[in-house]
């Protein structure tokens, strides 16, 4: 087989044209482009291309899917990516490295979803990162307030209507404050960039509502008492294809959600969750299962239950949501709350 091994850069990229039954290859370079790369592709004519996960592998994979050729997306997060105690590490040696793992076989492919799809989940994240600095906003208008002995009202009544009211009472220009009162000077300048970060994520949930109500699939995910419509689309862009997964536990361990485990001779322990997969999807549904133990039945069974004994870890909770979704997506369902929504270990193909 002919494999193509490409380690991508912004402005150069090495690759390594590698034949899986001699062992023989040949390294190159080119300027980094579409049009450069498919040039490469065409004149090669590999039957596999392999490049690491990166921010231009999804172009990659788009363009040698539409030459026809298999694409290899590798995941780097494996002890093979490990340079520790390699004295010599360069382009050439990590694009044969590249070639040769996957001859063997050994390369963990990484999913890339359509180009629509992925649009969709940076528009997800975009906005949480957005609804991350209105947070950050809101704690330093707090710490403005603090040493001059303004006091808010606790929790969300201290963003309300006639609160805002209040705080643009205590703000200033900044142009025209004393300078024993620069504090409302900035107190100014927070709450400008409060209100245009509120508009900016308005704006986004307008265009996030129109996507996730046209999805059949968030719709679904959505009947679950207690998960809403921003988590809904979480769990559907983060999964994409959930009949890609065999198992709720694999699903579990794509979020991140699944223990750490070391094992040696008689002892064996599990630890904290390995935050190995994606970190929006493990925000979103932090969010979400406080809120499904209020409102989902056999969710809050289960918790109290757990109570009983010990209190649980965040990510039990995490995982009850993360799987019924997945399964609302996979068996084309709206949810029933007064049962479990996955019956048992396998997921439907």
């Amino acid at each position: 087989m002919r494999i193509l091994a490409i380690d991508l850069g912004q402005d150069k990229s090495v690759f390594c044209d590698f034949d899986s039954q001699t062992g023989e290859y040949e390294l190159g370079a080119f300027t980094m482009g579409a049009k450069q790369l498919r040039g490469v592709l065409t004149r090669r004519r590999p039957e596999r291309v392999v490049v690491e996960i990166c921010p231009l592998a999804a172009s990659v994979h788009d363009l040698a899917l539409e030459l026809g050729i298999d694409v290899e997306v590798a995941d780097t997060t494996q002890d093979a990516w490990k340079w520790k105690n390699v004295k010599r590490k360069t382009d050439r040696d990590d694009a044969l490295k590249l070639a040769r793992l996957s001859a063997l076989g050994q390369i963990n492919r990484v999913h890339i979803p359509p180009p629509a799809m992925r649009q969709w989940r940076r528009l997800v994240e975009h906005r949480q990162t957005l609804v991350g600095e209105r947070t950050r906003c809101k704690n330093r208008i707090l710490a403005l307030l603090r040493p001059e002995e303004q006091r808010l009202p606790a929790g969300k009544k201290a963003w309300t209507e006639v609160a805002r009211v209040e705080l643009w009472s205590l703000a200033r220009p900044l142009d025209v404050c004393a300078p024993i009162e620069l504090w409302r000077g900035m107190l100014d300048i927070e709450l400008q960039r409060l209100d245009h970060l509120e508009e900016l994520i308005r704006t986004m949930d307008a265009k996030l509502d129109k996507l996730a109500q046209g999805d059949t699939r968030t719709v679904l995910v959505k009947s679950i008492p207690g998960v809403g419509w921003r988590t809904a689309e979480a769990i559907v862009t983060a999964l994409d294809d959930p009949c890609r997964f065999t198992s709720r536990r694999q699903v579990s361990a794509y979020a991140g959600l699944t223990p750490r485990r070391y094992q040696s001779g008689k002892m064996d322990r599990q630890g904290r969750i390995s935050k190995q997969g994606r970190r929006s999807l493990r925000q979103a549904l932090n969010q979400a299962a406080w809120s499904a133990i209020r409102h989902n039945a056999p969710l809050r069974a289960f918790y109290l239950r757990l109570t009983e004994r010990t209190s649980p870890p965040p990510r039990i909770r995490r995982h009850r949501i993360v799987e019924w979704g997945t399964s609302a997506c996979d068996a084309n369902h709206v949810q029933d709350p007064d049962r479990r929504l996955i019956p048992s270990r396998r997921l439907t193909a």
